[in-house]
């Protein structure tokens, strides 16, 4: 990401973001799953670490004589050390680079989505708590989702996600219980470790510090040759219930935005379905930002050579709302 060395920003560049917003899942993903601190590591130049005067809740940034910023609130914020300027990955873009208009630093944010700092690795170790614990044991030490449980009840309940299906996520080990009513859904290496847990719950939004996401997945049979994505876990179990669990389908949620590591993904499930009749179906939100997703979808088929579909949601915003209003929930 090229940027300039002045420090002085747009003219009103909060009102031409307020202008462009209003209820934009995407602004909503930046703001969750980009790091400032990974917008500074991959500027160009890059901005260097101060390990020494750095902590966990502090990060300094040095670059070039005396331009020196703070990556503070777990990587959403920034300020500037010789300045007045602060504010999120919005307003650092801008800070890096003035001449940009909103439009344009929603273009640099994509590629960034979902990406990791390198800090973790260059800080002091600390004593290790719960939250620094590796992601696999973490999800480890969790119950299996079960009948019963605060999580099952909250799937069933406000969720009105089946038994079958959620009986079928469990055998998967593609979700667990959470705490606090919470449910926990995996995201798998190529090796099939844990490497991102995303967490859903009647208060909750978010994932587990840490990880890099790729696809939360729930296969219905032995030999698919369809492969449904969806944005959310709870919208790919609610396509898989809507169908019925087709046997011929793999039901994935990307987890919003999609990063390399996702497209890597779906790109590793497109190879394994090169078969007669092999499909790509973007099942992605009836919005703009869904729309735009889909658009992403197709041109992944496209260069796989996989034949491309648009499931749309036609009553209601995402497949979830579609299950729900099924079931007068």
């Amino acid at each position: 990401m090229a940027d300039s060395a002045a420090h002085s920003a747009p003219a009103n560049p909060h009102q031409e973001r307020c202008a462009m917003s209003g209820h934009d899942a995407e602004l909503d993903q930046f703001r969750q799953e980009v790091s400032c601190a990974v917008l500074l590591e991959r500027a160009t130049p890059p901005w260097q670490l101060d390990r020494k005067g750095s902590t966990r809740r502090a990060l300094k940034y040095r670059r070039h004589q005396g331009e020196v910023v703070i990556v503070n609130h777990d990587g959403r914020g920034w300020w500037d050390a010789q300045g007045s300027a602060k504010g999120d990955v919005f307003d650092l873009v801008q800070f890096l680079d003035p001449h940009l208009n909103f439009g344009q630093v929603r273009k640099v944010l994509r590629p960034f989505v979902g990406l990791s700092p390198t800090y973790p690795e260059a800080l002091p170790k600390r004593e290790t708590s719960q939250a620094d614990r590796p992601l696999p044991e973490r999800w480890a030490s969790r119950p299996r989702l079960r009948p019963g449980s605060r999580a099952w009840d909250y799937l069933t309940g406000a969720r009105a996600l089946p038994r079958t299906v959620l009986l079928a996520a469990s055998e998967a080990d593609a979700v667990r219980d959470g705490a606090y009513r919470s449910a926990w859904f995996a995201h798998r290496d190529p090796a099939g470790q844990v490497c991102h847990i995303e967490v859903r719950g009647p208060d909750f939004k978010g994932s587990l510090r840490g990880g890099t996401k790729t696809l939360f997945r729930l296969t219905g049979g032995l030999s698919p040759c369809r492969l449904a994505v969806l944005e959310a876990p709870i919208d790919a179990l609610s396509l898989a219930a809507l169908e019925n669990i087709r046997r011929d389908t793999i039901y994935v949620a990307t987890g919003g935005g999609i990063g390399p590591g996702t497209i890597d993904a779906i790109r590793a499930v497109l190879t394994g379905l090169r078969a007669a009749g092999s499909v790509l179906v973007s099942a992605a939100d009836a919005n703009t930002a869904g729309d735009r997703f889909a658009s992403q979808h197709q041109t992944i088929a496209v260069e796989a050579g996989i034949p491309f579909e648009r499931l749309r949601p036609t009553n209601g915003t995402d497949w979830n709302d579609v299950l729900r209003q099924g079931r007068g929930v």
